[in-house]
């Protein structure tokens, strides 16, 4: 079936706007020419894709099944073109890695010591990010590798994307603090009615609901604050559990387990970045330095 790239992302953005005007905006084309591209897609596929009501149009059945499978084939165009474009250039003088918050700063130190021998010449750029920034950094090319939360991602997007595993979080709270005497079943209710701090990535990523457990509770742009405040026995905070084996360890802290939560939450994590033959030498060196501080973890836990 001879149909074009144009032709499917014209349907996908109609679909998603659910209107031929605002497609045509997003799209800076003519309404009458996005309508016209629509038509003739119908008519080559021989199914009617929109119900047209009044200025803007209903999906007909036909149309939400074919959706999914029109943006996956914009996707895999997209990511095609990006290595056909990498394979024309050499290697890359920068690269900046964007990674969330809760991120142990003892793997990007060891991150940045493997790139420095395999690629000694290269500048390397670290920056603190949510999903959502990373995510538009990529796609628009100002940043090369993102180290994320993937919690509640979808698997459809232009850029290459590594399932790390998962990060356990528990609650930490003061070393030898209040709650250090506590009786496992009581644990959870004294977190509920202690302060708790939150870190504002994980809001910002949607994760309000999963990791807020005490109604008294104040947002934190900062890791490093955050592990203050607990240090300073002001409040508790859901952690990475790694942090009791990372440099964190010698941080006035603790994990607290109680008798309703003998696992923590866990939330996924994995690297992106852009599908290019530059990457994947870089890549191949970060994912050998996540691996190995994953082996080690695991074997002290």
């Amino acid at each position: 079936m001879n149909f074009s790239i144009e032709q499917l992302l014209a349907f996908v953005t109609v679909y998603d706007q659910l209107s031929f005007s605002k497609a045509a905006v997003k799209l800076n084309k003519h309404r009458t020419t996005i309508g016209q591209v629509i038509t003739n897609l119908e008519d080559q596929l021989a199914v009617s894709l929109f119900e047209r009501v009044g200025r803007s149009v209903k999906p007909t059945e036909d149309g939400h099944h074919l959706y999914h499978y029109a943006k996956q084939t914009i996707e895999q165009a997209r990511i095609f073109d990006k290595v056909a474009l990498s394979l024309s250039y050499g290697g890359l003088e920068s690269i900046t890695f964007a990674y969330s918050s809760v991120i142990p700063h003892q793997i990007l130190v060891d991150i940045r010591k493997k790139l420095r021998r395999d690629f000694p010449m290269m500048r390397v750029n670290f920056l603190v990010r949510n999903k959502k920034d990373i995510k538009q950094g990529l796609q628009s090319g100002e940043y090369h590798f993102g180290l994320v939360n993937v919690h509640d991602s979808r698997g459809i997007h232009s850029f290459d994307a590594t399932f790390l595993g998962h990060i356990e979080f528990f609650p930490f709270v003061q070393k030898n603090g209040e709650f250090s005497s506590l009786a496992k079943e009581d644990v959870l209710l004294a977190l509920k009615n202690a302060k708790q701090f939150v870190l504002k990535s994980f809001l910002e990523e949607g994760m309000s609901e999963k990791i807020t457990i005490s109604s008294d509770n104040e947002e934190v742009d900062q890791l490093a604050l955050v592990i203050k405040m607990v240090e300073a026995g002001l409040g508790w905070a859901l952690l990475p559990k790694t942090f009791a084996h990372s440099e964190l360890s010698h941080y006035d802290i603790e994990p607290i387990q109680s008798s309703e939560m003998e696992q923590g939450f866990k939330f996924g994590f994995a690297l992106w970045c852009h599908h290019s033959k530059q990457m994947s030498d870089v890549k191949s060196s970060i994912l050998s330095v996540i691996k190995e501080n994953v082996d080690r973890l695991l074997k002290r836990d």
